[in-house]
């Protein structure tokens, strides 16, 4: 294969094949990683949050094509970062999402005719929206009881944030006591902090003088000064708030969008002056190309236009998917561009094995971040553009693949300056690195993956890491450093030593109590969090096993489809036969793709995954799923739709049935309870009736919800 044909970081994810779509999602998903911790932990991200957002916009993209191919640490199921062990934890009632992006007029008309697809005609076609600037700083939620500020919390990871109740109070912009009519008992506001470019400029012009290191961009500095332990540091900086959103609220002011926006405003929110109402695509665009040219005078950042579904009835109806609401989306200003030189090329090993190049770059600041690496993907994309060390090269951070290395400014190039080598060898354990071949296709994969597997170092201490992340065990005090140095010391080197951790460590003459950094306390706190998980929800405990191309979606379907892991165990095995009909339903399954089920079925097939997950049962209890969901005439049930529905469209009739705690099928079976048939119904209808099962209308089923 060609190295331009290889050049899947390049190819649109509408053109890529099913090996460089297993290829880029892979990279894709260590690259997010590590800018969630850079970004959310640590205030000091690499890219910006329209290069990050793009990134995640190139992930969804392929595996939207690829469902098959959703990969067990997908980003697809996260929204931000574990919130800091400094800070008390605040889970949110209604989780704080993140968005979609939209990167051209293109992507938008398309948002907007997906939106009105969603709808019967006629609904759909009045469907408005609310745009507003999107702002480049650091979301947080304000509740507020009886119109009085109660508590302030971060993002987090969108489940769980950080206590910053002290620090918000300081903020000018944000009222202790709301005024006006109509409060609602209890409303949650949610917004975004930041600092002007004055107050920024203001501020490191007297770090400066004090001979203090100067802060590096505003939303940094807005994000450090909200977290900090000492609130009188926070109310020393100039902080500023936008109100535009909400999560739980005993009561709503309005039925729309803007609506609701107003009447925050009302009760002493700053809203932003440049929100407004849009009816038409040719609207949304004029806004974002209004507030494009408007950005420079601002005086604050933005990255681009969030556009918002206006009724809120339409909102509801619509939905989530994954980590994103289906009815608001965000329009990204275009990339930036800058050029750096290239000190080294490190080749980093992934918890699959996949050997990827990374260009550690001279430290550059595009646009206010501070940008010092780039994948290079893989070897064949270095040798297409020729990228060797000591190069200068052009890089951007906004697209599709960010930050990326465009090209090689070729009349700089050191005379000394030699073609690099890919290793043929795993520079973690030494073991050979090797580019399958698809046996379907005779073509060579795009990555080189490590074959040592159990024995290289690096692919033990990832699958380690993928446990105890924050979607898994997430574990408090046992993030990826701490595993790192338990897994060098030898305390933790599968998943069932973190769980016999406690009882080795009495009986050692080296505790980890007297391990330097630790003390009787430290080491109490983190066996207490290690006990407070060995029961864990089935979701949660299947993702931890890293089975490949299972992320957090898919782990939740199961879940929901088996209840509890010795039912799924045991289906598992069943279908190692692919005639089984325990194989079919695991196919059967809305979101379960072949690729998917056989790799479900390889892994329970694997002796050595067994033995590990013998291992763990012994120390943890996996909880049956319990649905959240109300309780409903079709709670649990099993339904399969087919033909052409007349009130609902396909994609709101499943979102409608899975709202009331059923589980929808793509095809019909033994077990299936229900299957709705409209027009042009055909063979899925026909199997149903040999089969003997409950078959409805549309109104019947409508009647049936309670939405009749």
């Amino acid at each position: 294969m060609s190295g331009a044909s290889n050049a899947a970081s390049r190819i649109p994810a509408n053109e890529l094949s099913k090996a460089q779509a297993e290829a880029e999602l892979e990279r894709l998903a260590a690259e997010i990683s590590r800018h969630d911790a850079l970004y959310y932990a640590k205030d000091a991200p690499e890219i910006s949050d329209a290069g990050y957002d793009a990134l995640r916009r190139r992930n969804d993209a392929i595996e939207a094509r690829f469902p098959e191919l959703v990969r067990p640490d997908s980003p697809s199921g996260r929204v931000g970062a574990a919130p800091s062990e400094q800070f008390a934890k605040i889970s949110h009632t209604v989780p704080m999402l993140s968005l979609g992006n939209a990167f051209s007029d293109e992507d938008v008309r398309e948002f907007v005719e997906r939106v009105r697809r969603f709808f019967k005609k006629g609904e759909a076609d009045s469907a408005r929206f609310v745009a507003e600037p999107k702002i480049d700083g650091l979301s947080v939620s304000l509740r507020y009881e009886k119109g009085e500020l109660k508590l302030g919390a971060t993002r987090g990871d969108g489940a769980t944030g950080e206590n910053v109740t002290a620090n918000v109070r300081t903020i000018g912009d944000i009222p202790g006591q709301l005024a006006g009519d109509n409060v609602p008992d209890l409303f949650e506001v949610r917004g975004e902090i930041f600092m002007t470019h004055a107050d920024f400029t203001e501020l490191n012009a007297a770090r400066e003088a004090a001979g203090k290191q100067t802060y590096v961009n505003p939303r940094n500095t807005a994000a450090g000064s909200l977290r900090q332990l000492d609130a009188s540091i926070t109310a020393a900086r100039k902080l500023h708030f936008f109100a535009y959103a909400w999560g739980e609220a005993s009561a709503l002011p309005a039925d729309t969008q803007m609506g609701v926006i107003e009447a925050m405003g009302a009760w002493g929110f700053p809203i932003n002056p440049l929100t407004r109402v849009c009816r038409s695509v040719e609207e949304m665009l004029a806004a974002h190309a209004e507030i494009e040219a408007a950005r420079a005078r601002l005086g604050y950042d933005i990255d681009g236009v969030v556009y918002k579904v206006d009724r809120l009835d339409l909102q509801e109806r619509l939905g989530f998917v994954s980590r994103a609401p289906r009815w608001a989306i965000a329009h990204k200003f275009p990339a930036e561009k800058a050029t750096t030189v290239v000190k080294d090329i490190e080749i980093q090993v992934g918890r699959t094995g996949a050997l990827t190049p990374v260009a550690k770059l001279e430290p550059i600041t595009v646009g206010g971040v501070v940008v010092r690496n780039a994948s290079l993907h893989n070897e064949d994309e270095i040798a297409r553009k020729d990228v060797r060390i000591g190069d200068t090269v052009v890089i951007q951070r906004a697209g599709d693949v960010i930050p990326q290395v465009l090209s090689v400014v070729l009349d700089k190039r050191p005379k000394a300056a030699n073609p690099f080598v890919f290793p043929k060898q795993c520079p973690a354990c030494g073991s050979r690195g090797v580019r399958e071949v698809n046996p379907k296709t005779g073509k060579e994969d795009v990555v080189r993956r490590c074959t040592g597997g159990l024995i290289c170092p690096a692919q033990a201490v990832e699958r380690l890491k993928h446990f105890v992340s924050r979607n898994a065990f997430d574990i408090e005090g046992l993030g990826a450093k701490q595993i790192e140095a338990f897994y060098e010391e030898g305390r933790v080197m599968r998943p069932a030593d973190i769980f016999t951790l406690e009882v080795r460590n009495a009986r050692t003459d080296k505790p980890l109590q007297e391990k330097e950094g630790w003390g009787e306390q430290s080491a109490a706190n983190l066996f207490a969090a290690i006990r407070e998980r060995r029961a864990i929800s089935l979701d949660r405990f299947i993702y931890a096993l890293g089975i490949r191309h299972v992320g957090v979606t898919t782990a939740r379907l199961l879940a929901k489809n088996y209840s509890a892991i010795e039912a799924l165990r045991a289906a598992m095995v069943a279908a190692s036969d692919h005639e089984s009909a325990e194989y079919a339903e695991l196919n059967a399954i809305d979101g379960i793709g072949q690729v998917m089920a056989d790799a479900l079925v390889e892994f329970f097939a694997e002796a050595h995954n067994i033995e590990a997950l013998d291992a763990l049962f012994a120390e943890v209890a996996p909880q049956p799923f319990v649905a959240e969901e109300t309780e409903s005439p079709v709670t649990g049930k099993t339904v399969v739709f087919t033909g052409s529905l007349e009130r609902l469209s396909r994609s709101e009739a499943k979102v409608m049935a899975e709202r009331y705690g059923a589980k929808v099928a793509g095809s019909v079976s033994a077990k299936t309870d229900y299957v709705v048939a409209g027009e042009a119904a055909g063979s899925k209808l026909k199997k149903a009736e040999e089969l003997g099962l409950r078959v409805l209308t549309e109104d019947e089923w409508l009647t049936l919800v309670g939405e009749g």
